[in-house]
């Protein structure tokens, strides 16, 4: 048997024998704190068994070469595959896109309105 079901077993029949006590004994503090811990040592348990698993699927994942994307794999008016990564990432594109938060005809960045001002700091002014 491996550790994780060996603990699993224990820390659960632990769980259940505790509860047993503070079902009968509900208002005993020392029965509720008993219970806690229970509980708290299997969530331990639970928690180490997620781990267990993430880390075997994330082997399985590795193991398998990763498809590439069918917008990708299909090539875009007979460009290449590298002018295609060039253009995505390193410039505007050809149908006007923007580059570097630029507008076209501005040469800086896009800048945000000021707040409105209220009505009574109007009054003031």
């Amino acid at each position: 048997m491996d550790e994780i079901q060996k603990r699993l077993q224990e820390t659960a029949e632990t769980c259940i024998k505790t509860y047993e006590e503070w079902r009968t004994r509900k208002t005993d503090t020392k029965a509720q704190e008993s219970l806690h811990s229970a509980i708290h040592e299997l969530r331990k348990v639970a928690s180490r068994l997620e781990i267990e698993l993430a880390v075997r699927e994330r082997q399985d994942v590795t193991s398998k070469p990763i498809p590439i994307p069918s917008h990708r794999s299909s090539t875009k008016d007979s460009q290449p595959d590298s002018d295609d990564d060039q253009q995505d990432f390193h410039g505007p594109s050809s149908q006007g896109g923007h580059r570097d938060g630029q507008r076209d005809g501005q040469g800086g960045p896009r800048r945000r309105r000021p707040p409105p001002r209220s009505a009574e700091h109007n009054a003031n002014s």
